[in-house]
């Protein structure tokens, strides 16, 4: 059997960590390793995102988390001996009893289970693909989303219209049943009716006894502005319906955002590259920059060099958990000419013999340059 990965060490954090920053990392890690954004090695993504899943849900109670604080994975693996509940702390019958509860069942897991039989329903999760100008203004989606919905022939029942579940004839309607294991007596779901206290005799035929079916449900998500790649949207209530009369989860909206053909992003501020031509960089010039408002006018200053960034304030973002809103920086880079005619060349090698007669420097950055050489080489002979 292979060794399993310390806990700690899979979410990152350490021994002394607080629920808050257990959850935070899990989340973290859970983006970064998810399939869907690992499309290259996605069995590899699946198999450590499994690994750090198992790791949050341990870490994240604080039963199971004390047992393997103590214990390691023993305390936490059934396979192991294990169930996921604390073993310090117990005296006696009572105490084993409550550890065979969790082993066999009478634990609450992933998926919240009540005394009547009544389960959560699953939480969904859909990604949603927006552009940079929907994700900075804000935008309303349609989504389409395949899910487990309320039976409406049975009403959730699993039995067939007139008809009624039947208490259950092995437990009697409780939902458990004792086990005598040598000295202790162990609780746990009753296998006949998987802890609902009541059987179905004649099951609906929509959805055979289940009491949900599939359906596609559209809904209208709201897209709040300023939110970016890895932001996620909880729809309360939206997710698949609940087993017998249990509540309804949520759905979990991703943003993914579209890289943009012009701007990119990084938090408030927006970068975009300008070209300007030769002339207008020697003898400057005001020329128009996009925005995600709309076009303005930017000066360009004479003699201004290639890479130079220049700053339009109030023209990025306003993020979506507040602050105030981000710059648009425009870098400019200068363009050679090109499919230059004879007469042009000759233009440009009278420019260049001008340019270097009459001692001025008319290249700052490249008699630096030549300077930094020629000492390198100096010093490199001497």
């Amino acid at each position: 059997m292979a060794t399993k990965e310390d806990f700690y060490k899979l979410l990152g954090v350490e021994r002394n960590a607080s629920d808050a920053e257990i959850k935070k990392s899990y989340r973290s890690k859970a983006m970064k390793f998810h399939p869907d954004r690992n499309a290259d090695n996605p069995v590899e993504a699946e198999a450590k995102f499994k690994q750090i899943k198992e790791a949050y849900e341990v870490l994240s109670d604080p039963k199971k988390r004390a047992a393997y604080d103590q214990f390691g994975h023993a305390g936490v693996d059934s396979s192991m001996g294990g169930g996921g509940a604390g073993f310090g702390g117990f005296s006696g019958a009572e105490g084993f009893g409550s550890i065979f509860e969790e082993i066999f069942g009478g634990g609450g897991g992933g998926r919240q289970q009540r005394s009547n039989g009544s389960q959560r329903g699953s939480d969904l999760r859909h990604s949603l693909e927006i552009t940079l100008e929907e994700a900075v203004a804000g935008v309303e989606k349609k989504i389409r989303i395949p899910v487990l919905v309320v039976c409406n022939e049975c009403s959730g029942s699993g039995a067939k219209k007139g008809s009624s579940p039947i208490i259950c004839s092995t437990c009697h309607g409780h939902g458990q049943v004792r086990m005598q294991q040598g000295f202790f007596s162990i609780q746990q779901a009753c296998p006949t009716c998987r802890g609902t206290g009541k059987q179905i005799k004649d099951p609906c035929g929509k959805c055979y006894g289940q009491g949900r079916v599939q359906d596609i449900k559209t809904l209208s998500a709201k897209i709040p502005a300023g939110v970016d790649t890895g932001d996620r949207i909880r729809l309360a209530g939206e997710g698949e319906a609940g087993e017998r009369g249990g509540p309804t989860g949520d759905l979990y909206i991703d943003i993914q955002v579209k890289q943009h053909a012009i701007f990119t992003r990084d938090g408030a501020n927006l970068y975009c590259e300008v070209p300007i031509s030769f002339v207008t960089a020697c003898l400057g010039d005001e020329i128009e920059v996009p925005t995600l408002d709309g076009k303005v006018l930017l000066k360009i200053p004479a003699e201004t060099q290639t890479g130079k960034s220049f700053r339009l304030r109030g023209k990025g973002v306003k993020q979506v958990r507040g602050g105030p809103v981000g710059d648009l920086l425009c870098k400019v880079q200068i363009e050679t000419p090109v499919n230059l005619t004879k007469d042009q060349k000759a233009l440009v090698e009278k420019l260049g013999e001008s340019l270097t007669s009459g001692g001025k420097h008319h290249s700052p950055q490249e008699s630096s340059w030549i300077d930094g050489v020629k000492n390198f080489f100096d010093k490199l002979t001497g």
